[in-house]
C-alpha cells in the first residue's frame, strides 16, 4: 500500500525534465561596458550610502582613515590588509560573540563590480565571517585592476573548487521597513569604505 511519500515522490518523478544538451550560452556576450568604471562604481557605491576613494598605495588609506573620529577613536580595529595593523588577534578569538564590541574591519575585496557596486569577498585565511556583518565600520581594498565591468565577468572570477564562503558587498546595512524611513546600520556595518588602490 502507498503511503502518502510515497505519492508524491511518484508525482515528483513524472516532472523531471527532458534533459537540454545545449544551454544557451550566458557568459559571453555584449555585456554593458562603461567609459569610466571607476566613476560609475563610485556613483553607486555612494547612491547605497557608502563612499569611494581611489588611492595610490596602501599608506593613503590610513592616511585617510585618520580624518575619522570614529577611526581615531576605535578600540578594537581587524585588519587583513598588508600595512594596516589590527589591534588584536583574530585567531585568539574563541567565539563570534566575542567580536561585538568590533569597530572597524579593514580587509581586501578580491574584485568589484562597476555595474552594480559590489565587491567580492571571501572568508579565505580568515576564522570568523561574522566580522563582515557584527563590525561597526567597514573599510574594503580593492586593487583597480581587479574593478570589473559587469556581474558577467564577476561570475567568471568566481571559484569553488572546494567549500569556502563569499559573498557580493555593497554598501552598509539599511533597512527601510519600518514607516518607509531609512535606516542605516540596522542590521550590520553602519558605514562602508571602499579604497580603489593601484597595484
Amino acid at each position: 500500500m502507498a503511503t502518502a511519500k510515497d505519492e508524491i515522490l511518484n508525482a515528483l518523478r513524472k516532472q523531471i525534465p527532458i534533459e537540454t544538451p545545449n544551454l544557451p550560452e550566458v557568459i559571453n556576450g555584449n555585456w554593458i561596458r562603461y567609459p569610466d568604471p571607476i566613476d560609475h562604481f563610485s556613483s553607486l557605491i555612494a547612491a547605497v550610502g557608502g563612499s569611494c576613494f581611489v588611492v595610490n598605495h596602501i599608506g593613503d588609506v590610513e592616511t585617510q582613515l585618520q580624518n575619522y573620529d570614529v577611526y581615531r577613536n576605535a578600540e578594537r580595529i581587524y585588519s587583513q590588509v598588508p600595512g594596516i595593523e589590527s589591534h588584536f588577534d583574530l585567531n585568539s578569538v574563541a567565539k563570534p560573540q566575542d567580536l561585538e564590541d568590533l569597530d572597524f574591519v579593514i580587509y581586501p575585496g578580491e574584485f568589484a563590480v562597476a555595474e552594480n557596486g559590489a565587491i567580492w569577498v571571501t572568508d579565505k585565511n580568515l576564522k570568523h565571517r561574522v566580522i563582515f556583518f557584527i563590525t561597526q565600520h567597514l573599510v574594503l581594498v580593492v586593487p583597480k585592476s581587479r574593478l570589473l565591468h559587469n556581474m558577467h565577468e564577476a561570475y567568471k572570477e568566481l571559484e569553488f573548487k572546494e567549500p569556502h564562503f563569499g559573498l557580493f558587498v555593497s554598501g552598509p546595512s539599511k533597512t527601510a521597513d519600518i514607516e518607509q524611513s531609512l535606516v542605516i546600520g540596522a542590521h550590520g556595518c553602519r558605514s562602508m569604505q571602499v579604497f580603489l588602490i593601484d597595484g
